[in-house]
């Protein structure tokens, strides 16, 4: 009895005193969410609504991407101060493991810390909610002069309907850097004194990073088509002798008519100097000044190429990709309706490696069936695929198919096959007959075709709607059994 007694005691001291310190320590955290979500709806009002105007000071529009970047932070934190229940108690009975940030039931707001990083970057980057909340506050007050000229500024054409819609069928995060090819190709005068009339700005950045839609994007603004007579489009490897004839043609048409004339140059691999002497040489016929060239690359060797700064494109950061990922996946539906599918969806979208592609392919999955454990079972499988090919092959998935190396697919399910990729390309529709065969299917089981074959990965709804196509090769699962038995024999190593 004197044993019991004491211990007794003791475990409803520890009680009582976890019960207090978790009353005292949730305050800050909840009024943090008030403040954070309040402070984000006037962030949201002030972005939204220059994005629907065209701004050509380059100060705002800087300051604006300071803005934008903030608001994206406050939402990630946002949501994971929102959704960190559903990680103490496993998201409910389909457990699943959290390589995030692990909330203690002494902490408070202050001493919060979240890691924003993707499961496949070694970067990361601790968000503190009251930095980022005072942030924000501090951006909104540096841009509260800017909000007055902000009417000053002609609206866009373009009325969507939610930024469900908006991000279907637009483009994201980019508006700076469609302001400033504005500029160039608006405004930009010629270079006096040169012997060539084009001018030329490069534009570099990594594979699938949306170099080409943002051109595209520009192409089709109303005022370039009405600044350029026409606009012409050529891609390293199509780019043939009877293209230059072509050109030249329209060069010396253009130039009987005093009419500009917009080159965009699509360099895929390494850029072949012939080509480029062909085409700079026969940019110096059209005598019309004003006539620009954008040329687009993952090699900066191009640089050298530029009459003008050069412009780098990157992958969104993290809690901007997040911020769309959940739109595309949630669509219509508050994600608050849904906190545990909010919570799976936050896990699932730092399996991506920012792809945006494979965020619009996962996205569109998620959104057919919104049940917990259809959401569980497509992230164990992603974790699963990307801790295997990082074990195998040293890389994230996504990694290998933006470098076209091998790699080993995994399937939903169990299965008596090996799946392979070996790469992929991206085409038009227009070009080449698409495959029946999608990579759901193949992910699902749904094909038995042996061998090496193509399936369609994604298909853009944007311009310049390319087609993105996997190249896979199935194997008999023995296949690589009886490989692995010859190898041990080759090394020396016997079976009991």
């Amino acid at each position: 009895m004197e044993i019991f007694l004491p211990a007794v005691l003791g475990e409803l001291a520890t009680r009582s005193l976890s019960f207090v310190i978790n009353k005292y320590s949730k305050v800050p955290l909840q009024a943090m969410e008030i403040n954070l979500e309040r402070i984000l709806l006037r962030a949201q009002v002030i972005v939204e609504e220059a994005e629907g105007r065209h701004i050509t000071n380059q100060g705002m529009l800087r300051q604006l991407r300071m803005l934008r970047d903030a608001m994206y932070q406050g939402f990630y934190v946002l949501d994971t101060l929102r959704y960190r229940a559903f990680e103490e108690d496993g998201a409910g009975d389909n457990k699943v493991r959290n390589y995030s940030w692990a909330l203690s039931k002494f902490s408070c707001a202050k001493r919060l810390c979240l890691t924003s990083s993707s499961s496949s970057t070694k970067a990361s980057q601790e968000l503190v909610p009251e930095n980022v909340l005072d942030n924000l506050r501090t951006m909104i007050l540096d841009a509260s002069e800017s909000v007055m000229f902000l009417t000053t500024y002609p609206r866009l054409h373009r009325q969507p309907y939610n930024m469900y819609i908006l991000l279907g069928n637009c483009m994201f995060g980019r508006q700076m850097e469609m302001e400033l090819i504005l500029h160039f190709l608006l405004h930009t005068q010629p270079c006096s004194g040169r012997h060539d009339r084009f001018d030329v700005l490069p534009i570099v950045g990594p594979a699938i990073c949306g170099k080409s839609t943002l051109v595209a994007h520009v192409c089709n603004d109303e005022r370039v088509r009405d600044h350029f007579s026409q606009v012409a489009f050529f891609r390293h490897g199509t780019f043939r002798d009877e293209d230059i004839d072509i050109l030249t043609d329209r060069c010396t048409m253009r130039h009987e008519q005093h009419r500009k004339l917009l080159i965009v140059f699509e360099v895929v691999g390494e850029l072949n100097d012939d080509l480029w002497g062909s085409l700079y040489s026969l940019s110096r016929k059209c005598t019309t000044g004003g006539s620009k060239i954008i040329i687009t690359s993952r090699s900066d060797k191009i640089t050298k190429l530029g009459t003008t700064q050069t412009m780098t494109l990157k992958h969104l950061p993290h809690e901007a990709f997040w911020y769309f990922f959940k739109v595309i996946t949630f669509g219509s539906t508050d994600p608050k309706m849904h906190p545990r599918l909010a919570y799976l969806a936050m896990e699932i979208s730092k399996m991506l490696n920012g792809s945006l592609i494979v965020a619009n392919v996962i996205g569109g999955l998620l959104r057919t069936n919104f049940s917990i454990q259809y959401w569980c079972k497509i992230l164990k499988f992603l974790r699963e695929s990307v801790e295997k090919s990082i074990s195998m092959h040293g890389e994230h998935p996504c990694e290998l198919l933006t470098t076209n190396k091998s790699g080993y697919v995994r399937r939903l399910g169990t299965t008596t096959e090996d799946v392979f990729i070996s790469g992929q390309y991206q085409t038009c529709s227009s070009q080449e007959e698409l495959p029946d065969i999608t990579a759901q299917d193949v992910v699902y089981g749904g094909v038995k075709p042996q061998g090496s074959f193509k399936a369609l990965a994604w298909k853009s709804p944007l311009p310049p709607y390319r087609c993105y196509i996997n190249i896979y090769e199935i194997q008999p699962l023995q296949t690589r059994l009886v490989k692995k038995r010859r190898s041990l024999n080759n090394c020396g190593i016997r079976r009991a």
